[in-house]
């Protein structure tokens, strides 16, 4: 490294945020990165060179973290840029929303905090769009393949990508009216905005990818139809039925999923079509029921809209403050997690049964009973159980509720049905590696592993287009093409 004494001699710093106050103002990004100067090759030069650098094994799709924290630290942008794209399609998107298992997997966080390898990728991003040095991936040649691939979420999107790269022709089928599928309408622009989604889109199809919008396979374009157009289907539509609550009052009104709340609160800030009743969080009393990412961003949403107050409640216990025995380095440990949306303000509670919603005349839910629970122990190979905490049941203020329990199997309906897919027990798409129970038609991402990271999904498009690249050509070098990028790097 070029440093081999700086993790010796500086700590961990990130870049300074907008205060939450000022910040909720708006559905902007407020890390002020471009502010941190050359503070981020200091940090870069905090990485070990380690023997073993667990930071591989950690990061999902394999980046090359000590090479391109390497490169920074000497200022070799386009260097950098050319390692951290090799492995990463979408460098653009992990930099602002990946959890950063690499971070837990860092050598250094053994002792140390670990390097903030995160915000390093956000720099190199940023760096290669503003020099020109992220390019659109043209391939050499055409094989007269064709691949239709339907969804354009992470999985989908790193598919398309690759397999255009090795000279397929890739049709994205997209129902919304643009494209980006949970990246877009899932994550709220204030961590990942609309216009990083774009211009990494503008790229692709400057390469030779298609797109095709407003196109609901399954439902205004009949799959079997795709079957006979193309050599080979994608089916990376995600896992989209979610988890419900069904207690008492159920059906009252204000009583919502998530995502619904923030795909319309993106559609709002970026002024497109609501499509549905509108949700807002103005001056109402907001219950979030799940302790996850989603919960949070419903949290950060309702606080841009003004909520009188906002309580998030989750059935499981409190997290560890800091890694616990049983969750060793460098595995990625379940602690107690405060995000940017916590800080902007939150009653948060756990071990919290929610029992039933409470309506008034109307319709419209106006307060929710919830109780204290106890968990006991499991017995080996069965689930824990809970013991409701006696005297401890109570009504609390609820004009909004927010479902987010995370999410259960994809849609069996639709592009499923219609081409007959086998699904397993939990509902997600049978495979043989990638390859369904239909000749000719693959899988990738949350609709075969079940729900899981935006950069687990981008790993199943890579790997999912690697199969399929094999089944058209009988091998396939995209792997190989990342390896030699790695040797030029």
């Amino acid at each position: 490294m070029g440093k081999p004494t700086g993790f010796l001699e500086f700590g961990r710093q990130l870049p300074n945020k907008i205060e939450p106050s000022i910040r909720i103002q708006d559905n902007k990004e407020f890390v002020l990165n471009q502010e941190f100067g050359d503070k981020i090759n200091t940090q870069a030069s905090r990485c070990m060179d380690c023997g073993v650098p667990f930071c591989h094994n950690a990061c999902p799709i394999g980046n090359i973290i000590p090479d391109f924290n390497d490169a920074v630290f000497r200022d070799s942008w386009e260097e950098a840029w050319n390692i951290l794209s090799s492995t990463n399609n979408f460098p653009e998107f992990t930099g602002r929303v990946c959890p950063a298992p690499c971070e837990s997997g860092c050598v250094l966080g053994i002792n140390q905090d670990p390097i903030t390898i995160c915000n390093i990728e956000k720099t190199i991003v940023e760096t290669a769009y503003r020099e020109g040095y992220a390019k659109a991936k043209k391939p050499h040649a055409r094989t007269g393949k064709t691949v239709a691939i339907i969804g354009s979420g992470p999985a989908g999107l790193s598919a398309a990508e690759q397999l255009n790269s090795a000279g397929h022709s890739v049709t994205v089928f997209e129902r919304d009216e643009k494209v980006g599928g949970l990246l877009r309408f899932g994550i709220p622009d204030f961590k990942l905005g609309m216009d990083i989604i774009d211009r990494k889109i503008d790229l692709m199809v400057d390469a030779g990818i298609k797109f095709e919008i407003n196109a609901h396979v399954g439902v205004d374009i009949n799959a079997q139809q795709l079957r006979q157009d193309f050599d080979v289907i994608l089916l990376t539509g995600g896992s989209t039925v979610p988890r419900d609550l069904p207690i008492p009052g159920r059906e009252l009104n204000g009583v919502h999923y998530a995502m619904d709340f923030l795909a319309q609160n993106n559609r709002r800030a970026n002024d497109m079509d609501l499509k549905t009743e509108e949700i807002h969080a103005n001056a109402q009393h907001i219950v979030v029921i799940g302790g996850g990412d989603t919960g949070s961003d419903c949290v950060g949403t309702s606080n841009r809209h003004g909520a009188k107050s906002i309580t998030q409640v989750e059935i499981m216990p409190i997290p560890p403050e800091q890694r616990p025995a049983n969750q060793p380095w460098p595995d990625y440990p379940m602690i107690m997690k405060t995000t940017t949306s916590h800080e902007e303000g939150c009653s948060r509670h756990w071990n919290i049964l929610t029992k039933e919603f409470i309506g008034d005349e109307q319709g419209n839910v106006k307060a929710i009973r919830i109780a204290d629970i106890q968990w006991g122990e499991a017995a080996a190979g069965e689930r824990p159980s809970f013991t409701e905490v006696a005297g401890s049941e109570r009504i609390i203020p609820c004009d909004l509720a927010f479902l987010a329990m995370g999410f259960l199997h994809p849609e069996p309906s639709g592009v499923l049905a219609q081409l007959d897919i086998k699904l397993d027990e939990r509902g997600n798409v049978v495979s043989d590696g990638f390859a369904t129970s239909q000749k000719g038609i693959f899988a990738a991402g949350d609709m075969r592993t079940g729900q899981s990271l935006v950069v687990r999904c981008i790993n199943e498009g890579r790997e999912s287009a690697r199969s399929i690249d094999e089944y058209l050509m009988g091998s396939s070098n995209l792997e190989a093409k990342a390896d030699s990028l790695m040797l030029s790097a």
